[in-house]
């Protein structure tokens, strides 16, 4: 769906982006991720073609320059900060951008029913709060049933259940064939909507995999988690002293226990065999939150 192909852009000569490449399959949900100024906007922009930038992107295999309206056509767009004509009402707001569009026969009405904001339809949008500014953000990006989202942050301002709500809509019109290029801080929310991700730093790709690769490639291991009826300072110690244990942190009668897979069934018997009773015990896998600050710290 995507392909960027050596991606540079300098700003007053600074490099923003150096030369990056990768590719976003159809039908994917990929992340673009990267600490502030890893150039994951610039990126996004360049996609977009609302910047001027060295190198080749291509969308659905057209070159995205030689083709801009047309592609534009194809794709919705929210941006990490939502600004829309206060004076405006949220129907006159879908209406203007989809005059923009050239989209007739658009249900509005229905639209703003997907995001929650059909009561709010009449109220102008300069009194709206944060939240309900995103979600008609959302209803904007959607509008004309777009083969390609490119969301910036796109629970930023909403509530716990509104982010949930946003998440499980961005799900939907994925298994629908959609494919969405995704940034966001929030990694957890990262981890749980994403095929693929990227990771950005100081302009340039330094990682990009499914989580679970990634974790394999850089290291990162599970947690075994614990729980014993009474822990011991002696037991802690037992489990420290195994050989492939490399951290163990006690949280009450919980321990979490750095270590791969083959130690289990040795911390196991080696709790059980200095009168450990154990009432529970799970694997808990490597989060993207852990992998990115390792993947981050490696490439400073």
């Amino acid at each position: 769906m995507i392909e960027v192909s050596n991606l540079r852009k300098e700003y007053d000569g600074v490099v923003a982006v150096d030369g990056i490449s990768f590719k976003v399959e159809k039908g994917e949900i990929f992340a673009l991720l990267g600490p502030n100024g890893a150039g994951k906007t610039t990126t996004i922009k360049s996609i977009l073609g609302l910047i001027n930038y060295e190198g080749e992107i291509k969308i659905e295999g057209k070159e995205a320059r030689s083709n801009e309206k047309e592609i534009k056509r194809k794709l919705g767009y929210l941006p990490e900060k939502v600004a829309f004509y206060d004076n405006l009402t949220a129907i006159q707001t879908l209406q203007f951008f989809a005059e923009l569009k050239g989209l007739k026969n658009v249900d509005f009405m229905a639209l703003l029913k997907e995001v929650g904001l059909e009561k709010d339809a009449e109220r102008k949008v300069g009194g709206y709060s944060k939240g309900m500014l995103q979600r008609l953000g959302f209803a904007q990006c959607i509008m004309g049933s777009p083969s390609l989202l490119i969301l910036d942050e796109p629970t930023t301002g909403l509530d716990a259940v509104g982010a949930y709500e946003l998440r499980e809509k961005i799900k939907r019109l994925n298994e629908e064939g959609v494919t969405i290029l995704l940034s966001s801080h929030i990694l957890s929310e990262v981890q749980e909507l994403s095929h693929r991700v990227a990771i950005m730093n100081k302009g340039k790709i330094v990682a990009i995999d499914t989580v679970e690769n990634l974790s394999k490639k850089f290291e990162v291991e599970p947690r075994l988690r614990v729980e014993l009826q009474r822990p011991s300072d002696y037991i802690l110690k037992l489990v420290k002293g195994i050989k492939s244990v490399k951290d163990v942190k006690a949280d009450g009668n919980v321990l979490e226990i750095l270590c791969p897979p083959s130690a289990k069934l040795s911390i196991i018997n080696t709790i059980e065999e200095a009168g450990g009773k154990i009432l529970d015990f799970k694997t808990v896998e490597p989060t993207l939150e852990e992998i990115f600050i390792k993947v981050v710290k490696e490439n400073e």
